[in-house]
């Protein structure tokens, strides 16, 4: 078996061949991050091989530049693994040769593969490729918006601090309505045509949220119903879960997914001393929308009220109580997660 290490970049990629049993390095290829560039890294990697060879690709999970190597080498019907990028720092800072590089980190992505069993394996899923780019889209706008509504409130406050609306209010178009009806009477200055200009722009963005969330919602139904029916996951919810934890068949245990969701308690034991501390890794925008779940819970859903005063009985604190409640919705959504189907390959 030979282990294809691969460094992505926006115009190049950098490959490392890996003999499995001895970690000897077998060769190097820079190509071109263009389709000629893709088809040159694979024929090179199919000579090392020979006919009968069996081989694997690792690319350092950067998708954002090597999402269009990743689908090409899918649909070669090659094997692909995701090597987290702190795996190859990991691996580069332990190495003999000093120095970062683009062949050094090629090298430090195979031999990661290599030291660590049960990568996710890359799957090819069109569908919940562009749920997750509506999902992002809906998120930068929502952001964008914000970023107006704050502006707009500090030159309400400014003009007259009885034109500022209620917090959270500016996405409703009846309080927009409102505020460029009373800013008629403040003339036609300089302040007033910007308050005016944001008004229009909050409600143009607001209009587009409001359109991509039923489009979200329209994909996630069909794809999610076993998510959908946890307590407290609505379709946003269940859209960002499904684009952030991937496919049924990416993590092998409840285990697996709570350490990429920063779920999992990490030990730091010494001695007799035998405790936990709270992660700060693994992917945060699942981690946050997990603890999203576990709010709505706490209030709504009366076995998750049960729980959580089950460990407090126990002699746990609120925040600890919340950790293992958070633990638990790992576990059901892991098993939600087993029930969607299978991303189509390809």
């Amino acid at each position: 078996m030979i282990t294809i290490g691969i460094d992505p970049h926006k115009d190049t990629h950098t490959a490392a061949a890996v003999e499995d049993a001895t970690g000897q390095l077998l060769g190097e290829l820079t190509v071109s991050g263009t389709e000629e560039g893709h088809r040159r890294l694979l024929g090179w990697a199919h000579e090392l091989a020979g006919e009968d060879g069996e081989l694997r690709f690792a690319l350092e999970d950067c998708r954002h530049v090597n999402g269009r190597l990743e689908r090409f080498l899918l649909g070669a019907e090659e094997l692909v693994l995701r090597v987290g990028t702190r795996l190859t720092a990991r691996e580069r800072n332990t190495a003999r040769t000093y120095g970062k590089s683009d062949s050094i980190d090629a090298l430090a992505v195979a031999r990661a593969a290599l030291r660590e069993p049960g990568l996710p394996q890359a799957t090819d899923d069109p569908q919940l490729r562009e749920l997750k780019l509506l999902v992002d889209h809906r998120e930068d706008l929502v952001g964008e918006r914000t970023a107006h509504s704050m502006r707009l409130r500090w030159l309400l406050h400014d003009l007259d601090a009885g034109l500022e609306p209620v917090a959270h209010t500016l996405g409703e178009e009846k309080v927009r309505r409102g505020l460029s009806q009373r800013l008629g009477r403040y003339g036609e200055g300089v302040q007033v045509r910007i308050c005016r200009e944001l008004l229009v722009r909050i409600g143009e963005l607001t209009r587009s949220i409001d359109a991509l969330r039923k489009e979200i919602a329209a994909l996630v139904r069909p794809m999610a119903p076993a998510l959908l029916a946890i307590s407290g996951v609505g379709e946003l919810v269940a859209a960002r879960i499904l684009v952030e934890a991937g496919g049924p068949g990416r993590f092998t245990s409840d285990a697996a997914l709570a350490r990429h969701a920063g779920c999992a308690p990490i030990e730091v034991s010494s001695g007799r001393t035998r405790r936990h501390r709270l992660s700060r890794l693994g992917n945060r925008k699942l981690n946050a929308t997990l603890h999203v779940v576990v709010l709505t819970q706490a209030r709504v859903h009366p076995p998750a009220r049960a729980y959580l005063a089950k460990k407090r009985a126990e002699g746990k604190s609120n925040k600890e109580a919340f950790r293992c409640l958070k633990r638990h919705l790992v576990r059901v959504v892991f098993r939600a997660l087993q029930e969607q189907p299978s991303p189509a390959v390809g």
